[in-house]
């Protein structure tokens, strides 16, 4: 979009918060650079020039905005609804796999090299896996001296930075103050150093997203769908246990009026990055709600529907594989079912760890783990543990990869290769593991029965030949299918 000027600057001067996290625009007087709804008068027009990401602008020498903080805008939509070599890439750099791995290891995932990866970055973001890296960790280190009170040494390598004179560096050029100035330019309540306000360890975040949002299919699906020790709706929040590169945490979401509430206890402060961006993606933050709801609305008969409940979300996953072994647990069974399941897997199988904040017990087991169990000893039926035991069995040889890095194409057929996997469970895969946000359910009883009384095509079908105009969001329309039921995945728990 960036390089549709006229656009642009239409959407700078009428400050369109729609369009942060699309493009930055860099003033070229003042050499500082702006999220598109920046509260500021609006620079003449022959004043701007616009980038793709703030790594690009951070490259052509241009310092962020301390009045609209454009580092925390909500992502790029892009790089969730596609699955291009770009996306994919775009999407890896956001889980810290360049801080871990370097661009080989970025590289290796994605089976291209290492010259491929940068030239596309380059031609698409301006800025190549390095930079867009480093524009993270700077938004990583900010984050971790206005919220917590941990010395800068400390933030310095908990942000991924190799030394603390590269993290002192980049701060002062990504934001024209020290690392230090950052800290004593906000109260004292804000950076957590006010006596018994500060818990090691734990931070409180404001998680930004695209409005509108509706949480009621969002977090009523996630609370309704919650397996005892590992999730659970508590005090007005989800809150689930994260297994991460470094350590383990838990998350606790709060949906607000403008934010999403994040508090994140982590047993080691290198996960934040990944922590975020792994909640971010379970809730969909980063979606367009404007761009999905207009192409819906475009049938009449869901019109109705997005203009009752604006902005829904696909709830998604923090963890791919676990969510596919969920999926299997699911098939043909009720919720309830499919809960008792997994709490059996967790309980039996999980590894544990402690909440001193609530009854979370366990994170979920790996496909490793559950690999290793005695099919004879899974409480289910004897196809649907044959499904499952080829399913972690391929998941942990790296066979199926359903993580960031997958080629969607690819995992659905591997998925659909397998004995038990039918086009229910891979498209339910697809929407929620994946983020396909053009998966679609037409064989689902719910979707069926909500198009019947909608008035819409009933059969599968029918159903998918109609949708085909609901392309490339209908995994968004699932959403609002949905919603035509009482189901208690439709409504935000008290």
């Amino acid at each position: 979009m960036h390089t549709d000027t006229e656009r642009c600057v239409r959407a700078v001067q009428s400050k369109d918060a729609r369009f942060d996290g699309w493009f930055f625009t860099a003033v070229t007087t003042t050499r500082i650079y702006c999220r598109p709804s920046c509260p500021v008068v609006p620079p003449k027009p022959e004043n701007m020039t616009f980038l793709p990401s703030a790594a690009a602008c951070q490259q052509a020498g241009f310092r962020a905005c301390k009045r609209c903080r454009p580092d925390t805008s909500p992502g790029s939509p892009e790089w969730n609804h596609r699955a291009d070599l770009v996306a994919r890439a775009m999407r890896l750099i956001g889980d810290g796999v360049v801080d871990r791995e370097g661009v080989p290891g970025l590289a290796t995932r994605l089976g291209y090299s290492t010259r491929q990866i940068e030239r596309q970055l380059l031609s698409e973001l301006g800025a190549g896996p390095l930079a867009l890296a480093r524009a993270q960790r700077a938004q990583t280190a900010r984050l971790l001296i206005e919220t917590t009170p941990l010395p800068m040494a400390e933030i310095a390598f908990a942000a991924g930075f190799s030394s603390i004179r590269t993290f002192n560096d980049t701060v002062r050029e990504v934001f024209a103050l020290s690392p230090g100035e950052l800290r004593a330019r906000l109260p004292k309540k804000r950076t957590g150093t006010a006596a018994g306000t500060h818990t090691p360890g734990v931070l409180n975040l404001r998680l930004p997203f695209r409005a509108p949002l509706n949480p009621a299919n969002l977090f009523g699906h996630l609370a309704a769908t919650a397996v005892p020790g590992v999730e659970e709706w508590r005090d007005g929040a989800y809150r689930r246990t994260l297994r991460l590169p470094y350590g383990h945490g838990i998350a606790a979401l709060t949906p607000m009026p403008d934010h999403i509430a994040c508090r994140l206890g982590l047993s080691d402060l290198r996960d934040l990055p990944v922590a975020i961006s792994r909640c971010r993606r379970l809730l969909d933050l980063d979606a367009d709600p404007v761009a999905v709801d207009d192409q819906l609305r475009s049938d009449p008969l869901l019109a109705p529907l997005v203009d009752k409940a604006p902005g829904r979300r696909v709830p998604r996953t923090v963890d791919e594989d676990e969510f596919a072994v969920r999926a299997v647990l699911g098939q043909q069974v009720s919720t309830a079912a499919a809960r008792t399941h997994a709490a059996r897997l967790v309980l039996a199988h999980g590894e544990p760890l402690d909440d001193p904040e609530g009854g979370l017990t366990h994170l979920f087991p790996t496909p490793g783990a559950l690999a290793a169990v005695d099919p004879a000893s899974l409480a289910m039926p004897r196809t649907r543990r044959t499904t499952l035991t080829n399913l972690v069995a391929e998941l942990a040889s790296g066979t199926i990869r359903l993580g960031m890095e997958s080629d969607w194409a690819e995992a659905r057929a591997r998925l659909l290769a397998l004995p038990g996997f039918g086009p229910w469970t891979v498209d339910v895969i697809a929407m929620r593991a994946l983020g396909d946000p053009d998966a679609f359910l037409p064989t689902d009883l719910g979707i069926r029965y909500a198009a019947k009384e909608l008035g819409l095509p009933s059969t599968p079908a029918a159903l998918t030949a109609r949708a085909a105009a609901w392309r490339p969001w209908r995994a968004y329309a699932v959403q609002y299918l949905w919603a035509t039921t009482d189901h208690p995945v439709n409504v935000l728990p008290a």
